[in-house]
């Protein structure tokens, strides 16, 4: 199992706790550290994605469950798909689209629940604007929840990304949300679990 970089300091910490409390004749301790330690294993888990082939198709930046769909029409971006990752999904993103990042921007803020209508606009988050080989414009936003307090954003501007390419991860519980253009068909409803990288949010038609 592929494990992000980021999580060895968090994995190796702890486990190296474990070990001192086992050394230490403090088992019960040992087996909590240890408990732990497989606890963040799975947090960081970076499991291989085959992003699907064809025309037009935008696919989920994050492993999770689709809490809102907003159709944000004179707002410049058709829709905004929003999507929950709590502490047992995969927290690393994935472009949706093939394309240039045109903008990433970092903005401070609060740490409300991700799920939250209001985390959109208030909580801490990092926009990542991709444009399609049409020139289309595709948003990606990076929000920090409660939990979650480290946004990780590896590309910059002017890189070129493919679907379903790695560009980041949040850590411990989070939010992420897709803005598609206009000329889309969103094909998630609210409620349902997405894949990373594999499954299709919506279709440039």
């Amino acid at each position: 199992m592929k494990i992000a970089k980021e999580g060895y300091p968090f994995i190796l910490t702890v486990a190296g706790l474990a070990l001192l409390a086992f050394l230490g004749g403090w088992a019960w301790i040992g087996w909590g550290f240890a408990l732990l330690a497989l606890a963040f294993l799975g947090f960081f888990r970076d499991p291989e994605r085959i992003a699907p082939e064809g025309e037009g198709l935008v696919v989920s930046p994050a492993d999770g469950r689709v809490t809102a769909i907003r159709d944000l029409r004179g707002e410049g971006l058709r829709t905004r798909v929003s999507i929950f990752l709590s502490p047992l999904d995969v927290h690393i993103n994935r472009s949706p689209v093939e394309g240039k990042v045109e903008e990433v921007r970092y903005q401070a803020g609060k740490f409300f629940a991700a799920y939250k209508e209001e985390a959109s606009e208030a909580n801490e988050r990092n926009a990542v604007t991709l444009v399609d080989k049409q020139g289309r414009r595709f948003g990606v936003v990076q929000i920090a929840g409660v939990v979650a307090r480290r946004i990780v954003c590896k590309t910059r501007e002017g890189d070129w990304l493919e679907r379903g390419q790695r560009f980041g991860l949040i850590r411990f519980g989070s939010r992420v949300d897709l803005f598609v253009p206009d000329g889309s068909r969103v094909e998630v409803i609210e409620g349902q679990r997405v894949t990373g990288g594999e499954t299709i949010i919506a279709r440039m038609v």
